[in-house]
């Protein structure tokens, strides 16, 4: 908004209302707007109302959508939870969609059907970005019912909008398929029974399968074994898993809720939906029946060699692949909308970014876990060696977050000051450390990172945790209103950093077991076993090697 000179600015009744500024179509500066020649016009600021208007008024539907009108529409899609609610948008749209002409013309006729495809083209967008968002939002739901309906009415007019009709019949699964003919005034009569069947049909609640959770499950009080599972799955399925993973009986063991005040209960084998109700400052707890009997886990432990032995017998490659197979299951369920709730701290779920957040430090504790528990100094050699070329392959995978958290993980405080085995890692392992380590430094903005990220091709799993702090930073160094306009501006970056997540799955990974010989790679990979605890980290880093 420095050059007043190309700065629009939409008044009524003396208040801005909306602020554009003219640019030039070849100019690198953040899109929004086209214009037939070699200018346009960028939203820079203005009310929700205005900005859609000005929205639907870019739209030209014969000559193909231009790319920033294309950027223009994402942009608003991906951002409006921040400047108004769902309800209110399908309002507006609903709005315009109804809006008449009050001339009797031709043209104005067709004007209107216009209006109403250009509607339906933003509605065709949004169903897109939010199926599942828009599914669950029952106020949402209503209002489009009432949209519905209208298309429905202006069918046998404008049999041209049957396309956008069937856009929102998939949205809610509605079960009949219309046609035109349908609408004919001489079955008008005959199918009124049937509109309203179906119109009940698409109200009613939908499964749309069963929710996950990322939970974890004590073995002591900084060690626990994590793993993704269902909402639904009972006590008795979750410590199956858990005995499975700690090679225990598992008719020796129980699960617990333990309270923030120590307080127990023993859950019950068909208990469900256990994790679901967790409060968060209660933990589920397995351990022994018998209670002079206790699970530990110490360097003592005869669990120990035996995990050990299982790390190292494995395949670095297919440690690499299961741990991105796990990884990409997890990004690839993130919604885009997540890192809108999660930046600007809305109420709505972000447990898919939650999950692969929570996942990243959970790989990290895992590699200075494994290097910890291992008492002999070769075997702990022979990790440290693992974890490298772990990193490297997932690196290769363009995995790079398992990378990150594997080479934060190999540079924990507790692992680095192992002086006696670093010394005995060979130089070619510790050169390629180096060459990974360096993809790592935060210098000039995590430039080497940036350079060496851009470059890989899809499909690619970023590193979560500095995408986000990009998103915050901009959240935070732009306020989100200018004089009770919304600063769209700052909303386009923000778009423009999430857009990131549809580039990198713009292209699909397998994630297939087809060798049935690595299944327990993958049984270990799903199943960490994990201390979350830097004291006790630092504990058994200094009974490994004490402090001379």
């Amino acid at each position: 908004m420095n050059d007043e000179a190309n700065t629009v600015r939409v008044k009524e009744r003396g208040q801005d209302v909306l602020i554009l500024k003219k640019v030039s179509s070849s100019s690198p500066s953040p899109l929004a707007g086209c214009a037939q020649n070699d200018w346009r016009y960028m939203v820079v600021a203005g009310t929700p109302e205005k900005i859609l208007e000005h929205l639907l008024n870019d739209i030209h539907l014969e000559e193909g959508e231009c790319k920033e009108t294309d950027i223009l529409l994402d942009d608003f899609l991906l951002t409006y939870t921040v400047f108004m609610s769902t309800s209110d948008l399908c309002r507006a749209l609903l709005r315009h969609y109804c809006s008449k002409t009050y001339t009797e013309k031709q043209e104005d006729s067709d004007y209107s059907l216009y209006q109403k495809r250009k509607v339906l083209r933003i509605v065709s967008q949004w169903i897109y970005l939010y199926k599942t968002l828009l599914r669950e939002d029952e106020k949402a739901k209503l209002v489009f019912k009432n949209l519905y309906r209208c298309v429905l009415d202006d069918l046998f007019e404008y049999p041209s909008l049957e396309k956008g009709l069937k856009e929102l019949q998939s949205l809610f699964w509605t079960p009949r398929r219309h046609t035109i003919d349908e609408y004919s005034p001489q079955k008008k009569n005959t199918t009124t029974f049937h509109h309203l069947s179906c119109r009940e049909k698409w109200l009613q609640p939908k499964s749309y399968g069963a929710e996950e959770v990322f939970c974890r499950v004590y073995v002591a009080d900084h060690s626990y074994v994590s793993f993704r599972t269902k909402t639904s799955t009972s006590a008795q399925q979750v410590l199956h898993i858990v005995a499975e993973k700690l090679q225990q009986c598992e008719e020796d063991l129980i699960l617990t809720i333990v309270t923030s005040t120590e307080e127990r209960q023993i859950l019950r084998p068909d208990d469900k939906s256990i994790f679901k109700s967790l409060d968060p400052t209660t933990r589920i707890l397995v351990c022994k029946k018998d209670p002079t009997d206790f699970l530990t886990l110490t360097t003592e432990s005869d669990e120990i060699p035996q995990r050990t032995i299982q790390m190292l017998g494995m395949n670095t490659w297919q440690l690499a692949n299961k741990l991105t197979n796990f990884d990409w299951d997890l990004f690839n369920c993130i919604c885009e909308q997540e890192l809108i709730y999660y930046t600007f701290r809305r109420g709505n779920t972000t447990a898919n970014l939650d999950f692969l957040l929570q996942r990243c430090n959970e790989v990290q504790l895992w590699v200075a876990t494994e290097i910890l528990l291992c008492s002999q100094l070769s075997k702990r050699v022979q990790l440290v060696k693992k974890f490298i070329k772990v990193a490297a392959h997932c690196r290769a995978l363009r995995n790079v977050n398992s990378f990150f958290a594997i080479i934060m993980g190999l540079n924990g405080a507790a692992i680095c000051r192992l002086s006696q085995t670093w010394e005995k890692v060979p130089g070619k392992f510790k050169k390629l450390f180096s060459e990974l380590e360096h993809l790592t430094d935060p210098s000039l903005n995590h430039k080497a990172y940036r350079d060496a990220f851009k470059k890989m091709q899809p499909p690619k799993i970023p590193f979560m945790p500095l995408l986000l702090k990009d998103v915050t930073f901009i959240h935070e160094g732009n306020k989100t209103f200018l004089d009770n306009l919304v600063n769209f501006e700052k909303l386009h970056m923000i778009a423009d950093s999430i857009r990131l997540l549809r580039h990198c799955r713009s292209n699909q990974i397998g994630t297939e077991d087809t060798q049935k010989d690595h299944q327990d790679v993958k049984a270990y990979v799903h199943h960490l076993h994990i201390i979350d605890n830097q004291q006790t980290l630092f504990q058994l880093s200094h009974r490994l090697e004490p402090r001379t």
